[in-house]
């Protein structure tokens, strides 16, 4: 199949462990990953929260708008602004990504 008659976006389950650490704090660690590919840009692993150390992130102003998956809200670890975003409500075909954590 070429990229002409591929999907946008596809979500792929994620086998290998992901782990996000910056300055030394460790932010996630899963094995339950979903690999989100979009053409033109590179994969995404989309972390549970289970798995993601919440209580380390604030919340940032910044929101984002996507016309495939809909609107991110950023997360900010300390100084390091905007490490993560996550679709709270993403659009249709998209509902397996909701609440789940991408790091850049």
């Amino acid at each position: 199949m070429d990229d002409a008659t591929e999907p946008r976006i596809t979500l792929h389950p994620h086998s290998r462990r992901v782990r996000v650490v910056i300055d030394g704090t460790v932010l996630a660690d899963s094995t339950c990953a979903i690999e989100l590919r979009e053409r033109g840009y590179p994969p995404r692993q989309y972390l549970p929260r289970d798995d993601v150390r919440m209580d380390l992130l604030t919340l940032s102003e910044t929101v984002t708008h996507c016309p495939f998956k809909g609107d991110a809200v950023y997360f900010s670890f300390g100084e390091h602004q905007d490490v993560a975003w996550s679709y709270e409500k993403p659009k249709e075909g998209m509902e397996d990504i909701a609440l789940n954590m991408v790091f850049f």
